[in-house]
């Protein structure tokens, strides 16, 4: 998959099972890849329900670019390198230290232009899980067709504890 591929804009749902607070949470908004001279400035703006709290307003922002041959690196807003992506793979993961914790990822394009980016960050600081659903702004429902088995189980968290990946 190019790069190019993900400019534009995406609806975008995460399921978050934070394991150290004990809580579960929800974002839904919107993704934007837009073309900038480095590759695609990604912006996502939406509002994250936590349990036991009001819902806010949640934004991030990271720049994708073209890596090596086949890949695709995500950058911190700063410039600095989070992860690369095997852009030739349907599934392709990610590990990123950020001492003392550790945050892996994996992607799944099998459902493309649907795709999901399954997070698990571990360490002594955190403990949590996240699963985001994309699809195109003007596609169809991101609902659990295609999902993964890792986000079928963030997303009925009564029932995990651990992804199994």
């Amino acid at each position: 998959m190019e790069l190019r591929a993900f400019e534009g804009r995406w609806r975008i749902e995460r399921d978050i099972e934070d394991v150290k607070a004990g809580r579960t949470g929800r974002f839904a908004g919107e993704a934007v890849f837009a073309p900038v001279l480095d590759g695609l400035a990604y912006v996502e703006t939406g509002t994250l329900t936590l349990q036991g709290a009001a819902p806010m307003a949640a934004s991030r922002r990271y720049l994708w670019r073209a890596g090596g041959p086949g890949t695709i690196e995500v950058l911190f807003e700063d410039g600095r390198f989070f992860h690369r992506i095997d852009a030739e793979e349907p599934t392709s993961g990610a590990v990123h230290a950020c001492a003392p914790d550790l945050y892996r990822v994996r992607y799944d394009f099998r459902g493309w232009p649907r795709w999901l980016a399954e997070w698990r960050v571990s360490g002594p600081r955190k403990d949590y899980a996240m699963v985001s659903r994309y699809a195109p702004a003007r596609g169809a429902p991101l609902g659990e067709a295609g999902a993964s088995p890792g986000a079928q189980a963030v997303t009925s968290a009564a029932t995990r504890r651990r992804p199994s990946w």
